[in-house]
């Protein structure tokens, strides 16, 4: 649609250069915490599979110990030991992806659209899979709603299984459910749920 292709991006890059000026003061806390808690790199950019198909690189916070994805799977398990304090924090309250802004700012990323998933499993999409590629991928959308948990749900062990057995080929029917609805109304509506659930953990977490 002329929304997914044209529209959807100039509201995307308008809204994440205001968002960065205004949220610049929190991005640089949330580093400066990071780089004291672990010292450097303060994010992890690893590939994941993007618009049409094009790998990218995801910027996030780190929130783990220094290469990790060398010790451990790809999936985060619950009580992971790999994760860091500060880590532990900014994944509670989804802030290690608050960064991803400049994703959406050059234009590897969307606010709303199908989480971005390993190359390992987007390269075996089948044909109805594939149209999640046809939307760009985003920060947000109705699989980040459902799992929004999703340490909780793979468990503490073996969480790569886990994941490959009970979340993924789920969270790929929600994401070609967005690809075949993307509208303005759609992420919009999208948008509100996140932030309510964003909102909840904070309470959650000052509460606990």
């Amino acid at each position: 649609s002329a929304y997914n292709r044209i529209f959807k991006r100039c509201l995307d890059f308008i809204i994440a250069l205001i968002a960065i000026i205004v949220l610049l003061p929190i991005i640089l806390l949330f580093s400066l915490s990071v780089l004291i808690d672990s010292g450097f790199p303060v994010f992890y950019t690893p590939l994941r599979g993007g618009y049409n198909g094009k790998p990218f690189k995801i910027i996030k916070y780190r929130t783990m110990v220094k290469d990790a994805d060398k010790i451990g799977g790809g999936t985060t398990a619950l009580n992971d030991p790999r994760i860091t304090k500060i880590g532990s924090i900014l994944r509670k309250v989804k802030a290690d992806e608050i960064v991803q802004i400049f994703n959406v700012l050059i234009g590897t990323m969307s606010f709303v659209g199908p989480r971005p998933e390993l190359l390992q499993y987007t390269e075996q999409y089948t044909q109805e899979e594939s149209v999640i590629l046809k939307v760009r991928p985003g920060i947000t959308d109705y699989s980040s709603l459902e799992f929004i948990n999703l340490d909780e749900i793979v468990g503490g062990e073996n969480a790569d299984e886990m994941y490959e057995k009970y979340v993924l080929k789920k969270k790929n029917q929600l994401r070609v459910k967005y690809a075949e609805e993307v509208s303005l109304k759609t992420d919009f509506i999208i948008l509100i749920k996140t932030v309510w659930c964003v909102l909840r953990k904070f309470v959650r977490l000052f509460e606990g």
